[in-house]
């Protein structure tokens, strides 16, 4: 059978996450109650790929033998593509 090796319980990072969430309004005054407002707010604005899942599980058989694979270590997610929205607001 195995024995348990000398590696820390928590020995795998996986991959880091560059994420950036911006927002711009602009406000332009009608009359001295009305104000039209524009909003543009993007998320994940540089389109970073972004990895959110590692295969990181090791399979072995029954008798303790490792199945080889050829998925363990590839990334298996990610995260949402840069997503974008435009907003008009009427305020009286």
């Amino acid at each position: 059978m195995g024995t348990f090796g000398g590696g820390a319980k928590f020995l795998f990072r996986g991959p880091g996450t560059n994420n950036w969430d911006l927002s711009f309004v602009k406000s332009f005054p009608i009359r001295e109650p009305m104000r039209l407002q524009f909003r543009l707010e993007m998320y994940n604005t540089f389109n970073h790929a972004q990895f959110s899942g590692v295969n990181s599980t090791a399979p072995f058989d029954a008798t303790g033998k490792l199945i080889t694979t050829t998925t363990f270590g590839q990334y298996t997610s990610t995260l949402p593509p840069r997503q974008m929205q435009l907003a008009l607001k009427f305020n009286f």
